[in-house]
């Protein structure tokens, strides 16, 4: 049976005819898939080529990237150099142009306590005394009348001033007796250059006067009784105290004022007030040298119009530091007396003073 099953097959695939393919047709399906293929090809080549393209875009754009950071790195590296080099030239220049001044100054905050008050206010006078360690009165005198006439003169002029006018009035009237006694219109003649010269001549006349009549012609040496003396305040009584009699006083003249506010030791504007401010701040015994210290800086370095601050020994301690001149450079021209090269005061200065390069005032009329 399977043979019989197989042989009807056999015929079955004799019987049905074969259809031949259309050459034609053979050739449109050959054309058809060169087509497809070159497209293929085609289609490759350009996604090759763009890839490619696109890799030397990255290329290029990542070399100059590198070439820019190159740069910019070998700049930075000459910037580097430059300023290593510049450095030692500056240090060699501050070395060369020391100057007292130290330029960082962190300001004391408003809050301060006063615990921090009292110990930064007696560490600038600690870093005055070694700055002014010859400090002293501007005024020259020999004894305590001497200095407590100059003293009452001092007021609306300066010590100078003073000083070249004081020789010839001490010379002419050497005691309270004989200014008491003397023509007021030849002591006015004498005083003129000190200014205000009628008032002052009625004062020196009067404390004189009074000199005599109460005190047996000699200058006492208590406050309460020197303040009872015409032309005589707190603060030339404060003066003659400290500096003829060596009893501790503060004295409250114009530069004291404007320091100790900018230092802002105090913001009481009344002298009596700030000296009972300033007062409490030290031991009563640094009184008189606090005055001096203090003065003399004033006159030095921190003036009223233009502080040098870039030449400021307590720079870091002042609340006010930047209100004047920081450049070091520009800031040490603006020193005077001793400090800048120049004379000062007082005609017959300390020894100490002279010791320290300070130079002698000139006479009146010397120029």
């Amino acid at each position: 049976m399977e043979s019989a099953a197989a042989a009807r097959r056999a015929t079955a695939r004799r019987a049905t005819p074969t259809t031949p393919m259309n050459p034609t047709a053979k050739k449109t399906t050959k054309a058809k898939k060169t087509t497809k293929a070159t497209e293929k090809k085609t289609t490759a080549k350009k996604a090759t080529t763009a890839k490619s393209t696109a890799e030397k875009v990255t290329a290029k754009t990542t070399t100059a990237k590198k070439a820019t950071a190159a740069n910019v790195t070998a700049e930075k590296a000459t910037v580097a150099r430059k300023k290593a080099v510049a450095a030692p030239a500056k240090a060699s220049a501050a070395v060369e142009k020391a100057s007292p001044a130290k330029t960082v100054a962190p300001k004391p905050p408003r809050d301060e306590s006063r615990t921090a008050l009292v110990r930064r206010a007696r560490r600038i006078n600690r870093e005055l005394a070694e700055v002014y360690p010859y400090a002293h009165p501007e005024l020259d005198f020999e004894n305590p009348f001497q200095l407590l006439v100059a003293t009452v003169l001092s007021a609306q002029t300066t010590d100078l001033r003073v000083n070249q006018t004081t020789p010839t009035l001490f010379a002419k009237y050497p005691t309270p007796e004989d200014l008491a006694e003397a023509n007021p219109e030849e002591v006015e003649v004498i005083l003129r250059p000190c200014g205000f010269f009628r008032a002052k001549t009625r004062s020196v006349m009067g404390l004189s006067k009074a000199l005599v009549e109460e005190f047996g012609g000699e200058v006492p040496g208590r406050l309460e009784d020197l303040v009872k003396l015409p032309g005589v305040g707190r603060k030339t009584a404060f003066v003659v105290l400290g500096n003829a009699f060596g009893r501790p006083g503060i004295t409250v003249d114009t530069h004291f004022q404007r320091l100790v506010r900018r230092w802002r030791w105090t913001e009481e504007t009344d002298p009596d007030k700030i000296e009972a401010a300033v007062g409490a701040l030290f031991p009563k015994s640094e009184w008189t040298m606090l005055s001096h210290h203090v003065i003399f800086h004033g006159r030095r370095i921190c003036h009223a119009r233009k502080p040098a601050c870039g030449a400021c020994p307590i720079a870091p301690l002042c609340p006010a530091y930047g209100e004047g001149e920081t450049d070091p450079e520009k800031a040490r021209k603006l020193l005077k007396y001793e400090k800048g090269g120049y004379p000062g005061q007082r005609l017959k200065p300390p020894q100490a003073y002279l010791d320290a390069g300070g130079k002698p005032a000139p006479p009146l009329g010397a120029g």
